[in-house]
């Protein structure tokens, strides 16, 4: 069932509620071959992507690492930041980025890759597996004022959609700046709703005939 490695049956304590402030951060992170210190507060203003993952040289990871750092740009144009986070050191990351994509390698990435070697930051947010030592496959939405907007948590066996979390992020911050609520599979450009009795019923009208 996990083929990443490791047996992860413990059950998931303390998982952070959508609504509440995102638990906040500081520790060092792998970006562009260097090693910077990076906080959650670096980013006040703009949504945060926080992804974590099970260990790096593995299978499902660097498909997701490597997706995400791919759609970089497109994140940056909805002023979201992304960032991958495991309990490996920054010298293994760093060891991985060196490591070509076509034997499993990342090559160069242009997100922050955080070192969590302490645990601290997968503990607050509840998605350690203490008797592994790893994280669950799990993802956060945080807004610009720092609260969660969305959370995901896979096992270990299944990779995550990057067009799926751009759309998220995409209809969170359409809400934010017009009110309207956004339907299923919602996508720029379409018809949302007024989130009251009798003016939801343009949307429903047009939609369901």
């Amino acid at each position: 069932m996990f083929p990443e490695g490791c047996s992860c049956d413990e059950p998931i304590h303390g998982l952070p509620l959508v609504g509440k402030r995102a638990p906040v951060f500081k520790e060092t992170a792998l970006l562009n071959g260097s090693f910077k210190e990076i906080s959650l507060d670096d980013y006040k203003g703009q949504y945060v992507v926080l992804f974590f993952y099970p260990m790096d040289f593995t299978f499902v990871c660097p498909t997701e690492i490597i997706a995400f750092s791919e759609a970089v740009k497109e994140f940056k144009k909805i002023k979201t930041q992304l960032i991958a986070c495991s309990t490996d050191s920054q010298y293994t990351h760093l060891a991985w980025t060196q490591m070509p994509r076509k034997l499993g390698g990342l090559g160069d990435v242009h997100i922050p890759i955080l070192a969590d070697k302490s645990m601290k930051i997968a503990r607050a947010y509840g998605i350690l597996d203490e008797k592994a030592g790893v994280t669950f496959r799990a993802l956060f939405i945080i807004d610009g004022k720092g609260f969660l907007r969305q959370v995901t948590v896979n096992d270990m066996s299944v990779g995550r959609s990057v067009e799926e979390t751009l759309r998220l992020v995409m209809a969170f911050q359409f809400n934010e700046e017009y009110g309207d609520v956004c339907p299923v599979n919602w996508k720029p450009g379409e018809k949302t709703i007024k989130p009251e009795p009798v003016k939801s019923k343009e949307f429903f009208s047009t939609r369901y005939t």
